[in-house]
């Protein structure tokens, strides 16, 4: 499973207002503790900036200073809405996969990595409010915590980024690494409820927060279908310019 690798490792993790904070901090937490390896907070600006529940951020390094990367990691969150247009976000993306390197989405970071045109043909898997979103990109969805696709690996929600982050650790230097890491953050989960996914929540507390992710949801479908349309677009001026 592991990526033999003895060279120094550069981590990115893009940052952005309004994105959900433990899609970074929890994988931030597993790449610190990585032998010989340097993680880069990276953002469009070096300005602080609030995550979506108003905690306050700020990235080290500009997108147009990071390094060669090993791994870019995109985060999720409803400020993901924000950077599927993003050109230079967006160029970052399809050249750190052109490149042959690691692209690691967490949540609904897997939408802006659609966006890049990164995700056809591919298995992905994203948050559980945004999974049927994935075909809009030429995604395959998979139900699954974490998706190992190549160079690609795709967390689900939120906290799956830990879970993600352990198993890119593993593919970077090997398992028991991993394993080291997984142990020293005591990280066993063991929820005082089993209401983690929509098919082991209650009925009544689905029902609730599927509700509050609904006009979240109607503004991401809207984005998909626009972006599909450009790509479709796209694809058949390509075509007929042959």
């Amino acid at each position: 499973m592991s990526e033999s690798r003895d060279s120094h490792l550069h981590i990115g993790i893009l940052i952005y207002p309004r994105m959900d904070q433990i899609d970074f901090t929890g994988p931030f937490e597993v790449f610190s503790r990585l032998p010989d390896a340097t993680v880069h907070v990276i953002g469009k600006t070096k300005e602080p900036f609030r995550d979506m529940a108003g905690l306050t951020l700020t990235p080290d390094e500009l997108l147009s200073e990071a390094p060669e990367l090993d791994v870019l990691q995109i985060p999720g969150g409803p400020g993901q809405e924000a950077l599927m247009d993003d050109q230079e976000v967006l160029t970052s993306i399809r050249r750190q996969v052109d490149a042959g390197r690691f692209l690691y989405s967490v949540c609904t970071g897997a939408l802006i990595c659609g966006a890049a045109g990164v995700l056809h043909g591919r298995r992905v898997t994203t948050h559980w409010a945004a999974h049927a979103l994935l075909p809009y990109f030429g995604a395959i969805p998979v139900n699954a915590r974490v998706v190992v696709d190549g160079k690609l690996i795709s967390a689900a929600g939120v906290t799956a980024g830990i879970d993600g982050a352990l198993t890119m650790a593993a593919l970077l230097r090997g398992e028991q690494v991993a394993q080291q890491i997984q142990l020293a953050m005591e990280y066993a989960p063991d929820p005082p409820f089993h209401a983690g996914t929509p098919a082991s929540a209650p009925p009544e507390v689905l029902a609730v927060v599927a509700r509050s992710y609904r006009k979240l949801v109607e503004a991401r479908t809207a984005t998909a279908e626009r972006i599909k349309a450009q790509h479709e677009a796209a694809v058949g001026h390509a075509s007929g310019a042959r």
